[in-house]
């Protein structure tokens, strides 16, 4: 191989990637919030999940971009595990539009008839209308000609090379199988595209250079390779996007092996077909509808399996907070035993509570601001509460004994306080990182105290502890409510006799006032809970029944 052969390939590859990024950047822009809408709203069914993923791929020309899309918005929580997954099932047959767009114009028409005017004509549009939709239109017509005359160029090394060089030795089966699997995957995970390497072998095979079947192996390869991208766009995403790139591999693995088996009965049966009908498809023809036949057999071998494995992903890449935020108690075969569906929302009532007092501590002793635990464990308490307010709708609609029926309330009042209290807790922690005002040392010393007495409160309503007792605490809070009024009147004196600016005296009296609601938020919590409990009648258990996990 000459040098002009060599850089006339290394040129071609390079205008090829350049149209291809010029075209799904110009199309991903022209296509603005459509994008977003589609897997938004034409997600709703496994069906219309799959026809969403095949137009916005032939439409962005990137299986690539709609995967770390689809990942995104999986990461966001607009879409659900379930709508990804068949979007990637379409991706993939998407995806298979530019193998159709070399092998049909890149073969058949003079390309630079129309790629040239296409360069010029769609950069014209990007400089008068820069930031405007016919800009993005601009920019994919643009790259739509740079694209085929990437193809163009390529298509005449090959042919140059093909005179020279000849691999008809090679076979797809043994050694030689995985070395052109292997060798289509390579590049798909050096160019970051299985587009630009679908191109390459698409024209090395209408050149002449690579034979049929192996051209086909390599294609397989390439199809495979294409998950490195979304491999890469995971890297400490949410369990959910990690869950999404896995589908995404297991599809493209079960597809790439399908293919491997089927592959010489695939191609027999093309041969036979060209013979039957006396027809000669070109090579290019042939490895495109090959891509498209094994990517459509591979959506229809998953396609009754996806429920399933949406289950088995969703048991996989748990996060410690998703497993924390999952209920441990409420089962919905207890609903039919009311006694044990009670206790089982009672013990995860007082996990809620448990987790409520520990943000409330972290944000009394926060300087620095709401930290990523506090977030995070806030997260873990609202799923909670949803969880057991749901629980609570379904057993109303039981048919509940009066003691129960009345006991119930209860448990929707022990979530909303301990809601208040997460609320509250983040809202205190906040105006810490904001406000570092220095008082005298004997207010100081009175904004301490009362912070830990609120402290000592949250320690003492804990409910699971055989000291706790719902008087005491209710004793104690009203001694930190005389406390907080005596601190109040002496930030309101030190203000007004300018020991402190008014500004600072202002956010002081916010905080003290934020942090005695979540002690009287936390005393109720407790309190009602310690009601719910103890009207459960506990001596209705059968002997040997127990409450299980539910996990």
């Amino acid at each position: 191989m000459d040098f002009s052969i060599g850089s006339s390939l290394l040129g071609g590859i390079g205008l090829f990637l350049l149209g291809m990024y010029l075209m799904t950047n110009g199309l991903r822009l022209a296509a603005g919030k459509a994008l977003r809408n589609i897997l938004e709203s034409w997600t709703r069914t496994t069906l219309r999940g799959i026809l969403a993923g095949i137009s916005i791929t032939s439409l962005v020309q990137s299986s690539s971009a709609v995967t770390v899309a689809t990942l995104g918005f999986v990461n966001a929580g607009l879409i659900q595990l379930k709508q990804a997954i068949t979007v990637i099932y379409g991706s993939n047959i998407g995806t298979t539009m530019t193998a159709w767009l070399v092998a049909l114009i890149g073969f058949h028409i003079n390309i630079k008839a129309f790629a040239l005017p296409a360069i010029g004509i769609g950069m014209a549009m990007r400089l008068l209308w820069n930031d405007k939709r016919a800009g993005a239109i601009g920019e994919a017509l643009a790259g739509f000609g740079v694209f085929f005359l990437g193809i163009e160029i390529l298509k005449t090394g090959f042919e140059g090379m093909g005179g020279t060089i000849q691999f008809a030795h090679l076979e797809p089966s043994g050694i030689d199988l995985l070395l052109l699997v292997g060798s289509g995957f390579l590049m798909t995970v050096l160019m970051q595209s299985s587009s630009a390497s679908m191109a390459i072998v698409l024209t090395a095979a209408g050149g002449g250079v690579i034979p049929l079947p192996a051209a086909a192996a390599m294609i397989i390869g390439a199809n495979v390779g294409t998950t490195s991208t979304a491999l890469l766009a995971v890297i400490g995403a949410t369990p959910n996007a990690k869950r999404v790139a896995a589908a995404h591999v297991c599809f493209n693995l079960i597809t790439g092996l399908a293919a491997i088996l089927i592959l010489p009965w695939m191609l027999a049966l093309v041969q036979t077909a060209q013979n039957y009908f006396n027809f000669v498809a070109e090579t290019p023809t042939v490895l495109a509808l090959f891509h498209s036949l094994f990517n459509v057999l591979g959506v229809a071998l998953l396609w009754p399996f996806t429920n399933a494995l949406v289950t088995f992903l969703n048991q996989r890449f748990r996060s410690a907070e998703e497993d924390e935020a999952k209920p441990r108690y409420l089962d919905s075969t207890l609903l039919g035993t009311p006694v044990l569906a009670f206790h089982a929302l009672g013990m995860e009532l007082q996990r809620i509570a448990d987790i409520s007092r520990r943000i409330a501590k972290g944000a009394i002793s926060a300087e620095i601001g709401p930290s990523g635990v506090l977030r995070t464990d806030r997260q873990i308490q609202e799923q909670l509460v949803i969880t057991t307010s749901k629980y609570c709708t379904s057993l109303q609609k039981a048919n509940l004994p009066t003691e129960l029926a009345e006991a119930l309330p209860n448990a929707i009042r022990v979530g909303r306080y301990y809601s208040t209290v997460s609320h509250l807790a983040e809202h205190i922690a906040a105006q810490h990182s904001h406000h570092h005002i220095f008082v005298d040392e004997t207010l100081n010393e009175d904004i301490s105290h009362f912070k830990s007495g609120v402290v000592q409160l949250i320690g003492d309503a804990d409910v699971s502890q055989e000291h706790y007792s719902s008087d005491a605490c209710s004793a104690y809070l009203a001694k930190l409510q005389d406390e907080y009024q005596t601190l109040k009147a002496k930030l309101l004196r030190a203000g007004t006799e300018e020991r402190i600016k008014t500004k600072e005296m202002v956010a002081l009296l916010e905080l003290m006032s934020q942090i005695h609601r979540l002690a009287e938020q936390i005393e109720k919590g407790a309190r009602y809970l310690d009601s719910f409990q103890e009207r459960i009648p506990a001596e209705q258990l059968e002997e040997g029944e127990h409450i299980p996990d539910s996990e």
